[in-house]
């Protein structure tokens, strides 16, 4: 019955969106939904652009990102999915893995700073969380493999790897595997302050009908058919992986982009498409056992390919998050050219599902505007939005803030505020009417990363206004507020 109601309800929703309409109406946007976005480094299809690739262009590479994340932040992104592990290689420097050519030019060389650490202050600078973007299994096709020479994981640890159709992977079936991983996440997650890790491409390689594995999965068949077996390797990876992260910090999101289509469902077909038969992805057990945080399923469809899979992962997801997978590159003429109207259905579909959010592939697909779709994100994305909680992880509050102090001249108002606690972030809220209704997403002005000075200017404003402070922990649990009433409105002389 739940799946008819969805399906209903998507039904419903498509109607809503006559074409010519697009921004005649939407569904409300929630306090809390990932906003997120896949930034790739891979070639410098998104950052660094390849056109300012060297070693001494190390400023412009700077701007770039900083110019990015300034266009999203302008439309309430709130999550960047940063491509840190490129193919076998990575964009910090590393004790396990070589630098990717992605900076230089070069492959093993590094530029004069660190990428990694650079988009993390910038992106925690805008009250964005960074999420480092790992492509697992894959290493890379025989002449990048090449380039890196002895450094190649081919090159040192021949045994840990297979070829298949010109390409190089990581063995899934080989225990180093998950202790090759398992030192990079390690790596990463104790020298850095990311907020999350996300794993793609863990899984087998697409068309793997031949791929070479029959002698190891004769010597380890353990029982088992050999889709099973595959399934059952790529599960201990993940379940390898996410006890490193949480046996470090256990605040860190772990989360994994999966095929669009877990499986066949009831009404509608996979058509031989999807996660758990293809590449021998089994998400939901994943969501189900709780080896995951969150899963991105690349809904990378249209029609029944998308809508009905959308209420599948939405009824398979087990109190997890199900962030959906936005084609949105499929609106390039030299792509699949989608009319807008798709993209903006699709959108509010997911937001009417209780899920997590949405991730857009691929950031410059967003900030180049193509065929309107920055415009609309920052009519479907009005105010600043609250990335969601892990209650399954910890769901205790921290303190309410404390006022320091407030200063208000006829220009601007300032709050200040004691730390709560180990808070990370604050929220400020403002509304005209008093107590502040913190549970009212059009009244979140902003996220700020330990920051306890918020200040407005009130040439901005009709006129004066109330407001709340909240503070939130690494796990998302907010406070309760602390509330602050403008009894100086009346001495303020309103600005019309």
């Amino acid at each position: 019955m739940k799946s008819i109601r969805l399906l209903i309800l998507s039904l419903i929703i498509l109607l809503l969106f006559p074409s010519g309409d697009l921004y005649g109406q939407f569904v409300d946007a929630p306090k809390r939904e990932y906003r997120a976005v896949w930034l790739t480094t891979i070639k410098g299809l998104d950052w660094p652009i390849e056109s300012i690739v060297g070693p001494t262009r190390e400023a412009e590479q700077k701007e770039a990102l900083c110019t990015i994340l300034d266009s999203l932040q302008a439309i309430n992104v709130n999550t960047i999915l940063l491509q840190t592990r490129v193919r076998g290689d990575v964009i910090y420097p590393s004790s396990i893995e070589p630098f990717s050519s992605v900076f230089t030019g070069k492959h093993g060389v590094a530029p004069n700073f660190d990428p990694l650490a650079f988009a993390i202050d910038e992106c925690h600078k805008r009250g964005m969380q960074l999420h480092a973007w790992l492509v697992t299994i894959p290493l890379g096709d025989a002449t990048h493999v090449r380039a890196h020479g002895k450094q190649s994981l081919p090159a040192k640890r021949p045994a840990q790897c297979t070829k298949f159709k010109g390409a190089w992977y990581m063995e899934p079936s080989h225990p180093a595997t998950a202790e090759h991983l398992s030192a990079l996440v390690e790596e990463i997650v104790t020298r850095y302050d990311v907020d999350g890790i996300h794993f793609d491409y863990i899984r087998y390689p697409e068309g793997n009908a031949n791929y070479p594995d029959g002698v190891l999965y004769s010597c380890n068949r353990r029982g088992m058919s050999k889709a099973d077996w595959r399934r059952s390797n790529i599960t201990h990876l993940m379940s390898t992986l996410y006890a490193k992260v949480k046996s470090l910090k256990p605040w860190v999101c772990v989360s994994a982009a999966t095929l669009g289509k877990h499986a066949d469902t009831s009404r509608y077909s996979s058509y031989g498409w999807n996660a758990y038969h293809t590449v021998h992805q089994e998400a939901k057990e994943w969501m189900r056992t709780g080896i995951v945080d969150a899963i991105f399923p690349m809904l990378y469809y249209t029609g029944q390919h998308f809508y009905p899979f959308v209420t599948d992962w939405c009824e398979g997801s087990y109190g997890r998050h199900v962030v959906a997978g936005m084609g949105t590159y499929q609106l390039h003429p030299d792509e699949k050219d989608w009319d807008l109207e798709e993209v903006v259905r699709q959108l509010n579909v997911v937001r009417a599902h209780p899920i997590g959010g949405a991730a857009q592939f691929r950031s410059r697909f967003v900030t180049d505007n193509v065929k309107g779709i920055y415009d609309y994100l920052n009519y479907f994305y009005p105010t600043p939005a609250l990335v969601p909680a892990m209650p399954w992880l910890s769901d205790t509050p921290p303190p309410a803030p404390q006022l320091s102090g407030v200063t208000i001249d006829r220009d601007s108002i300032t709050l200040a505020w004691y730390k709560a606690g180990d808070a990370l972030l604050y929220n400020i809220y403002g509304s005209y009417s008093y107590p502040v209704d913190t549970d009212d997403p059009n009244l979140l002005l902003g996220t700020y990363r330990a920051d306890t000075l918020f200040s407005e200017p009130t040439q901005s404003l009709t006129r004066p206004r109330h407001y709340a402070i909240t503070a939130i922990d690494r796990y998302g649990n907010e406070s309760q507020p602390l509330q602050w009433e403008n009894t100086f409105i009346k001495a303020i002389k309103p600005r019309f």
